[in-house]
């Protein structure tokens, strides 16, 4: 239950209702009428700017419209209050009982409190990762994949139909690379010296495929030219990487539904119909571009390519999609994978990339615009860099990878539940500091141990209740007397507990998982706050010795605190502590 939405949908019914009675013109357009939480908390739960929204079409003062919206409001039973403020905000209070019955919602619907259903069934692709198959992945990579994998869980919980995608860049020039980087391992495993020339991938983990080339073709391909081995070691050595990515994913609980190569586009067609479907549209033409910006003409080379018009479709420029020489440019199977994508029939797609690929989202959104007559949104998430530190310094390079700090780097430092949880306590745009010394301290300055902390405290309330003899099964204290939770601290909590559900709506409608790790602290707080206070105030303890009733309702509340943590941590693909060690 949205609270937030239920008394929007009072205050619209009640808009209409002053409609049919003359007081505000008929037809007004309410679709901007908006009720949230007061900028401040002592104006009282919740705020709508419906006056304000109102006052221009409907040729009134804004504080009359308040006025008289709130004297009808205060009739129905669930709100306590409606006061007019400034030029016509109108802050209400709502009865006690509303925040009562939400602990007793959230007991009963357990996991599945604060589901939404924002997607209503539609179907989403979310694509992320996309690494090139070279090597491990780094931590780069990290962040994009937990960002990717929250969001694919948060528009699930939101009512979507999730795919989870990785884009395999196996088309490009890094794989013929990648194999003669592990031919290189392949002759020294068969006990020569390797030749790591510049330009080569370097690290270790190149060994075990050269290792594994051996098993399978002996000194076969020894002193051998390109031409024979490059097409069959390119292959292998694409798979063993790809092998270690899966690897390095499942590390993170990450697990893609369906993995698409970039080369399955080359020579099926599938480009071609991809650019002819553009063409059909005129938006494929021969011509000539600009020079790049910095460019004089004097080491700039005019030529005619073949041009998608994609500043018909909201780009800066037109792209090129084929070279001069005949050959596809890059874009070109980008296009073609996300034709294909339109094609499989998705309500919308979402691509998370690196901070790199800046340049690549105007020219993006236009092709699958074009592609999709308008149809399917495409949103494109930049995941910023990540720096890495050990007690304040920075992180050193690994070994293993040669130039890069890996997955499993980060992983087996910090844990896969820390790491989750700290990629998401930046926005995905901006720049986050990893510290392995301050992810693992048992502060308040550590948000996932914050949050675990309150989430083991939830914990040890019940078996210490379940040893004072109270049923804490969740349809038990479901029916508890909540009526008995009148404090003003308890009312809090439960108010923190009641904007889960709209939290969620707000984070799936923008896409943004963050926001739910941002929530957890603050519920975390607030739920740290109201166990400091028993400390203080022996009517706050959770168990009343003598009074197994009041006792009930407020491990109630201590339970409902918990389901809408354990919720958010399933979002987050964290596992909930249950007692800290």
């Amino acid at each position: 239950m949205n609270l937030f939405a239920e008394i929007r949908t009072l205050v619209i019914e009640t808009l209409n209702a002053m409609a049919a009675d003359g007081l505000l013109p008929t037809g007004l357009d309410v679709s901007q009428v908006a009720v949230e939480p007061p900028r401040d908390a002592a104006h009282g739960d919740m705020a709508t700017n419906a006056a304000m929204v109102l006052a221009k079409p409907a040729a009134m003062q804004p504080r009359a419209i308040a006025e008289a919206l709130a004297a009808r409001l205060i009739a129905d039973p669930r709100v306590a209050s409606a006061d007019v403020a400034g030029p016509g905000f109108l802050n209400l209070r709502l009865a006690t009982s509303l925040w009562q019955d939400l602990i007793k919602m959230a007991l009963t619907q357990g996991a599945d409190f604060g589901r939404a259903n924002v997607g209503a069934g539609r179907k989403v692709n979310v694509e992320f990762v996309s690494a090139n198959p070279t090597g491990p992945m780094h931590v780069g990579h990290v962040r994009g994949a937990v960002v990717g994998d929250a969001l694919a869980r948060l528009l699930a919980f939101s009512g979507w139909d999730v795919t989870r995608e990785y884009y395999i860049n196996d088309g490009g020039a890094q794989v013929d690379v990648l194999a003669r980087s592990a031919y290189e391992r392949y002759r020294e495993a068969n006990g020569l010296e390797p030749e790591i020339r510049e330009g080569l991938y370097p690290g270790d983990y190149l060994i075990p495929v050269g290792e594994a080339l051996k098993a399978k073709y002996g000194d076969t391909l020894l002193d051998k030219g390109e031409q024979v081995w490059l097409a069959d070691i390119r292959e292998f050595a694409t798979e063993m990487m790809m092998q270690m990515i899966r690897d390095d994913l499942a590390q993170l609980n990450v697990k893609m539904d369906v993995y698409s190569s970039e080369k399955a586009l080359y020579g099926t067609g599938q480009i071609e119909a991809a650019i002819q479907a553009l063409r059909d549209m005129d938006l494929i033409y021969e011509g000539t571009l600009e020079p790049p910006k910095g460019k004089t003409l004097e080491d700039w080379e005019p030529r005619e390519q073949m041009l998608f018009r994609s500043t018909a479709h909201g780009d800066d420029v037109d792209r090129p999609v084929q070279k001069s020489d005949g050959s596809w440019t890059y874009f070109a199977p980008d296009i073609a994978y996300h034709y294909n994508k339109v094609q499989r029939g998705f309500d919308e797609l979402i691509d998370i990339f690196g901070a790199d690929h800046g340049g690549y989202v105007k020219r993006m959104k236009a092709a699958v615009s074009a592609l999709s007559n308008g149809k399917v949104p495409l949103d494109i998430k930049l995941v910023q860099l990540v720096k890495l530190y050990k007690n304040g310094e920075p992180f050193k390079m690994s070994k293993r990878a040669g130039t890069f700090v890996t997955l499993r780097d980060v992983v087996e430092q910090a844990g896969a539940d820390v790491t989750r949880f700290m990629m998401l306590t930046r926005k995905n745009d901006v720049t986050l500091d990893f510290d392995f010394a301050k992810v693992l301290d048992q502060s308040k300055d550590n948000p996932v141990f914050y949050v675990q902390y309150a989430n083991a405290r939830i914990n040890s309330v019940l078996r210490k209740s379940r040893d004072a003899g109270i049923d804490c099964s969740d349809a038990a204290l479901a029916a508890a007397d909540l009526a008995q939770l009148t404090h003003p601290a308890e009312i809090e909590m439960a108010k923190k507990i009641a904007e889960w559900p709209r939290l969620v709506e707000i984070a799936s409608k923008a896409n943004e998982p963050h926001r739910v790790a941002f929530y957890l602290y603050e519920l975390a707080s607030e739920f740290h706050g109201l166990w400091n206070k028993g400390n203080d105030d022996t009517s706050l303890r959770f168990i009343q010795e003598g009074n197994a009733a009041t006792s009930a309702a407020k491990v109630a509340l201590v339970r409902a605190t918990g389901v809408a943590i354990s919720a958010g941590l399933a979002i987050l693909g964290v596992t909930p502590v249950e007692e800290m060690r």
